[in-house]
């Protein structure tokens, strides 16, 4: 079945390797991490740089993330960079169990001309689910599973209800975690503005153990002022939670920080529970520094022949080829931003 698959993948420009049968299925959690190689092409300078200046800013930036890590930052494909309405929003809506909303910024369209966008638009305009059905093109699945039970059931609370429960629930649960991610990325920021890269009282630090009996909150320790004084952690351990039902909180700024927040967009602490749309969010902890491994790198030039009004000049060109290994969920968008210093 693999090797079908990959005889697909490979005209859609992927190719899978190394398949080989074996004794036991793979299990979540048995990721060990991800490998990268990247090519970072016409790298700019600003024009009173030279190109010595630029190779000399890249290895600076390079080895500073290869030595000091950078923020764990969920990356900005957990959103939907560049949407007029992002993932995290509809996530918000289902949590504060507001239903018709979620639709309603499911259904918002971008602002181009095509047919998605174009279904969309007419549908917030006249929610005839039916006519919309109609106007959208095949690929667009979940829209069509949605709109399936908006036109049995109506664009009301219990239809709007009844249409994300059509949906499968990995697609329903995977816009509050966005949710979920966006908190925590302004948590981390928050805590690194708030105390540094000092380990303090009240921060939240996770402890190795073997034992697969002990629970997740019994490896994340509560850091005392004894434990602050001694300098016994590394901000390396620090983490923070992803908010849910069933995790502590840091017992400093932070965790008021979190109570605010989440009071701010009507959520209680202990409100990730939506029944009717069978949601259950239990929470997790994630470091808030992550170190990138086996990295190397080299820069390539070419110089590129352009013709201005019969004058020559040579434009050079410069690439970076960039090669590392992050842990399971980490962005290598995120660890790219650091050395770039720049949004993409």
């Amino acid at each position: 079945r693999l090797k079908e698959i990959g005889n697909k993948m490979e005209k859609k420009g992927m190719k899978i390797y190394n398949i080989r049968p074996a004794h036991q299925h793979l299990r979540l959690g048995q990721l060990k991490g991800n490998h990268f190689d990247i090519v970072v092409r016409d790298l700019q300078h600003h024009s009173h740089d030279s190109s010595a200046d630029l190779k000399e800013r890249i290895a600076e930036a390079v080895e500073s993330v290869e030595t000091k890590g950078f923020v764990n930052y969920c990356g900005p494909q957990r959103f939907g960079q560049g949407q007029v309405v992002q993932t995290d929003q509809i996530g918000l809506a289902l949590l504060n169990e507001k239903v018709v909303k979620a639709v309603k910024l499911f259904f918002t369209p971008e602002d181009t001309d095509d047919p998605v966008n174009n279904a969309k638009r007419y549908f917030l305009q006249t929610e005839d689910a039916k006519g919309t059905l109609v106007m959208l093109p095949e690929f667009k699945v979940r829209e069509k599973m949605l709109l399936r039970a908006l036109n049995r059931y109506g664009v009301n609370h219990e239809g709007c209800t009844k249409g994300w429960l059509n949906i499968p629930h990995s697609l329903r649960i995977f816009y509050v975690h966005a949710y979920c991610s966006k908190i925590w990325n302004e948590a981390a920021s928050y805590r690194l503005k708030t105390y540094g890269s000092k380990v303090v009282e009240g921060d939240l630090v996770f402890l190795e153990e073997n034992d697969e009996s002990i629970s997740l909150n019994d490896k994340v320790h509560v850091v005392t002022a004894a434990e602050e004084s001694a300098n016994k952690y590394s901000i390396y351990q620090v983490v923070l939670p992803m908010v849910g039902h069933s995790i502590k909180y840091p017992s400093n700024k932070v965790g008021q920080w979190y109570r605010e927040r989440l009071s701010k967009d009507e959520l209680e602490l202990c409100k990730f529970r939506v029944s009717p749309l069978q949601l259950n969010i239990p929470g997790c902890y994630r470091l808030i520094l992550k170190n990138v491994k086996n990295l190397s790198y080299f820069l390539e030039s070419s110089e590129k022949e352009i013709k201005i009004e019969d004058n020559h000049l040579n434009d050079l060109k410069v690439s970076l080829h960039i090669s590392f290994d992050l842990d399971p969920s980490c962005y290598a968008t995120v660890c790219l931003r650091e050395i770039m210093k720049c949004d993409f």
